[in-house]
């Protein structure tokens, strides 16, 4: 009598038997439920898109603004009721307090008046005379907008409107454009007032501020990090051996030296004596976090190149076969290039949403005239929102671009004449995921999106959603995102461990190349980030450009991995339902066969529906001819 297992798992293989492991004419749309669910996410995200740009002036973060809303640098609206709003201070780019030497704290800012001007002056005034040449040789008027420069001497409100005298000299703050007063009191009281409202920032504006201050940074590194990609995969398409051994020993490098500089820096910040900032303490504690993390990431790393070492030669002929199939498919290395275009152009739209977003507030009047900026109390709310959006948007890109590459991996090996693939294999694959299976994708990206959060708790099952065997199988027989997972761990299941590792060796050295593009992009950017300490919360743009290097690397490593498992999925459903004989030939070509029978030293043991030699049929392996 069978056992409750043994029936169930009978059950299961009755199903698979009867799964038609080809790729299907007739599709029909899959998890549908989960597009319109995407759809209705990107409502909201519209929204607070709406609410952000109607509400937010990311400009207020860096370039500054006076006491009566107009922003430096740029042409403004007027504010209802404020008389001195809506100037054009396209030439005006400094912010200048007029009591700068004894300015007192009014959270969350400094109670002076502040006034936008074209240049600080560079010498002391001491007269309203001597303010009044200031204004008529260099064109920058000290003094409240409604003054004019022939009235600083006549006006008997002068000594208000103007600054406090002596004005002392001062130059540009490299951060948020002040003018800061060069006479040592004067910058002790002035720098003590200006740590005190940097502090009393929260964290979320003190990161946007770091943002948008090393925002030419973040390009640099962005675009750096897309030449390495480039780099990577020209390595992999034209494989060699002295490549391999290069690419692992710059990895290695990059690892040791980028845990080393981390190390190194947060030895220097934590003994600084003139760390006050909270930013920089800040700084401190990430730096701190960082350098711990990749150094396990380090140890870890070095552990398996060491133990995997003696592999490289397999490594080179694995990725010559993975370069000859994609060879057969035209334009397939191009994919990264529109999926790359599409992150861009979504990072762009994340990225000033955001910004808008954390300066998002109404403008208010003060019985002086003057303006202040109240912020709406759900936008931390609406930020998580966003950041959500971020990752699982990414993740829907990413997703499309595998999908595309499994689909026409899929076409071209289930092909009998092997130099006459089919015409066109990435657009038919990119039109039947436009048509059909959407869903399945937004699925497949949700469930990512959400088990990356826990990630540490739900590893296992973060890994088997992560495989793209999944798409691979939805590409082959158009089912949804379930039954495609069941379908491919059960194939796999069956299919021998030697081919599971070969797949995961490949695996690992193209996550490898990931590392290395990070590794040398973070590099950079700890290089550019330490040269501009003050008032920048720059560890987190430093963690931002980190993810953008790995997202833009495995956007264009992904073909590689992708075409590699969708190759050995194929070949275990290949040898699952085909024998070799003259009725059920093999799709794979002599060469992948020849390459996992001397590699993977395959046996002639039955494995469970894995290779079928010596079946009840008489048939055995045999290559295709």
């Amino acid at each position: 009598m069978a056992r409750p297992g043994e029936r169930r798992q009978e059950s299961v293989e009755c199903v698979s038997e009867l799964r038609e492991w080809r790729p299907v004419v007739s599709r029909k749309c899959t998890d549908p439920l989960w597009l319109l669910l995407f759809f209705l996410f990107w409502a909201g995200l519209m929204f607070v898109t709406g609410y952000a740009v109607m509400a937010g002036a990311a400009e207020r973060l860096v370039l500054g603004y006076d006491s009566f809303g107009n922003i430096c640098g740029r042409k403004n609206v007027p504010v209802k009721g404020v008389p001195l709003s809506g100037r054009d201070m396209t030439n005006k780019k400094y912010v200048f307090f007029l009591n700068s030497c004894s300015p007192e704290m009014q959270s969350p800012k400094i109670s002076s008046v502040s006034l936008c001007v074209s240049s600080c002056p560079q010498e002391q005034l001491n007269s309203l005379e001597d303010l009044q040449s200031f204004a008529r040789n260099n064109g920058s008027c000290l003094c409240v907008y409604n003054l004019s420069i022939s009235s600083y001497t006549l006006n008997p409100k002068a000594a208000e409107l103007c600054p406090t005298l002596p004005v002392p000299p001062s130059k540009s703050f490299p951060l948020f454009n002040r003018c800061v007063p060069q006479h040592p009191e004067c910058y002790s009281k002035y720098a003590s007032v200006l740590i005190s409202m940097v502090n009393e920032m929260d964290v979320f504006h003190r990161i946007l501020s770091g943002i948008l201050a090393g925002r030419d940074t973040v390009i640099g590194l962005s675009v750096l990090a897309l030449a390495f990609s480039f780099i990577v995969v020209l390595t992999f398409r034209f494989i060699r051996t002295l490549l391999v051994h290069t690419l692992i020993a710059l990895v290695v490098f990059g690892l040791l030296f980028v845990s080393g500089v981390l190390w190194w820096l947060y030895y220097d910040y934590r003994n600084d004596p003139s760390t006050e900032l909270e930013t920089e303490k800040e700084n401190v504690k990430f730096l701190f976090g960082y350098a711990i993390f990749s150094t396990a990431v380090t140890v870890v790393l070095l552990s398996l190149i060491l133990v995997l070492r003696k592999r490289l030669q397999f490594t080179v002929q694995l990725f010559q076969i993975v370069g000859k199939i994609m060879g057969r498919i035209p334009f397939l290395l191009f994919q990264p290039l529109w999926t790359f275009l599409i992150l861009i152009i979504f990072w762009v739209f994340w990225v000033a949403v955001l910004l808008s977003l954390g300066t998002a507030g109404t403008a208010q009047t003060t019985s002086e005239g003057q303006v202040e900026y109240r912020a709406f109390s759900g936008i931390c709310y609406m930020a998580w929102y966003h950041f959500i959006g971020l990752i699982w948007t990414s993740e829907f890109i990413l997703a499309c671009q595998q999908m595309t590459v499994a689909g026409a991996v899929v076409t071209c090996y289930f092909n009998r004449n092997k130099n006459s693939p089919p015409r066109h294999p990435v657009l038919s694959s990119i039109s039947v995921l436009l048509c059909y299976h959407l869903g399945t994708v937004v699925k497949g990206s949700f469930l990512i999106t959400i088990l990356r959060i826990p990630r540490i708790v739900l590893l296992y099952l973060y890994n088997i959603l992560k495989q793209k065997h999944v798409y691979t199988t939805t590409a082959i027989n158009g089912t949804n995102f379930c039954t495609s997972a069941k379908d491919a761990v059960f194939i796999l299941t069956k299919s021998s461990a030697e081919l599971a590792s070969i797949s995961c060796f490949g695996g690992f050295i193209i996550f490898l190349g990931k590392v290395f593009v990070v590794c040398f992009t973070v590099f950079g950017g700890l290089m550019a980030f330490n040269y501009h300490r003050e008032l920048q919360a720059w560890v987190v743009p430093l963690l931002l450009v980190g993810f953008f290097a790995y997202l833009m690397s495995h956007s264009f490593l992904s073909v590689f991995e992708v075409t590699l498992d969708t190759t050995f999925l194929c070949f275990a459903i290949d040898m699952e339902t085909n024998d070799g004989s003259a009725e059920k030939p093999y799709f794979v070509d002599q060469e992948l066969l020849m390459f996992v029978n001397q590699n993977n030293k395959l046996t002639d043991r039955q494995k469970h529906g894995s290779m079928r030699r010596g079946s009840e049929d008489g048939t055995e392996l045999q290559p295709m001819t």
